[in-house]
């Protein structure tokens, strides 16, 4: 079912699937995406778990209030989306995270651990080794303090042939893509007042890293179970970044794939059939 909750003035969007009497999973999707991104996860697994996947403000339907009305950073999406799962009263659940979905999930888990029943990772990066290609590029314009060279890569991600190859770059079927999900990002992105959301989310990105140890103490302290399913030609996170979790995780399963950054594309079937198999 397609769902809005007001939470915090926001109205948020999330898709629900699922009796609400079994065990639960949160996705967090990344960026430029939304929950659509895991609609073949909730349709395929809807018969055996409760499946909860919200849009972020400024992100697919749900509202996107100007950055004048709402202040575009990682801390403060966390925020209302750990708000989001207690109007939910989601007390227990496992947390599947892609790309931004986890510097967003991270804080979450990392401030209350005990929600976490396990955690499933989809390229989503929380070690320096990890940092692919375009990453790199990302931090080098930072360091240079470049910010037209840094908005002008940020528009590209952001543009139709930028969103259309961070879908089909690195896919090894790239005919299995449906153009309906990169096409849906674009037009979601095209709308009006969106680029400059993005565009403070994007440069609050490098609030990200210095929580990275954190993050890594949280996995080391609380050892949650963990999947890893990752893309290996991902040009933001490297097959690195899949392989570090294994040194603060004791009881993880890695599983990696030729596909990139959406690789779930690709993959949505035999991610479901590890995803049933990880919680059972």
């Amino acid at each position: 079912m397609n769902k809005t909750i007001n939470i915090n003035g926001i109205d948020i969007f999330y898709r629900e699937a699922g009796e609400t009497n079994v065990k639960k999973i949160v996705l967090l999707h990344g960026f430029p995406s939304s929950s659509h991104m895991y609609r073949e996860i909730i349709n395929e697994l809807s018969s055996e778990y409760h499946l909860i996947a919200p849009d972020y403000p400024g992100f697919g339907l749900s509202e996107s209030p100007s950055t004048n009305e709402f202040e575009y950073t990682f801390d403060n999406i966390s925020g209302l989306i750990e708000n989001f799962i207690d109007a939910l009263e989601l007390e227990s659940f496992y947390l599947m995270m892609q790309d931004y979905g986890g510097p967003i999930g991270f804080r979450i888990a990392a401030k209350r651990p005990e929600l976490i029943k396990g955690i499933i990772i989809q390229n989503a990066n929380i070690y320096l080794e990890g940092l692919g290609e375009w990453s790199q590029k990302i931090g080098a314009f930072q360091k240079a303090n470049d910010l037209a060279g840094l908005n002008d890569f940020k528009n590209y991600l952001m543009s139709h042939d930028g969103i259309t190859e961070q879908y089909l770059s690195g896919s090894e079927h790239p005919e299995k893509i449906d153009p309906i999900s990169y096409l849906t990002d674009i037009a979601f992105n095209n709308r009006i007042g969106i680029n400059e959301v993005q565009t403070a989310l994007f440069n609050n990105y490098d609030s990200n890293f210095p929580k990275y140890e954190e993050w890594q103490n949280y996995l080391r302290e609380n050892q949650p179970k963990i999947l890893i399913v990752w893309g290996i030609n991902d040009r933001f996170f490297n097959k690195k970044g899949g392989k570090a979790y294994t040194k603060d995780i004791k009881n993880s399963t890695t599983h990696f794939f030729k596909g990139g950054h959406f690789m779930l594309e690709e993959y949505g079937k035999e991610v479901t059939d590890l995803i049933r198999e990880f919680i059972e």
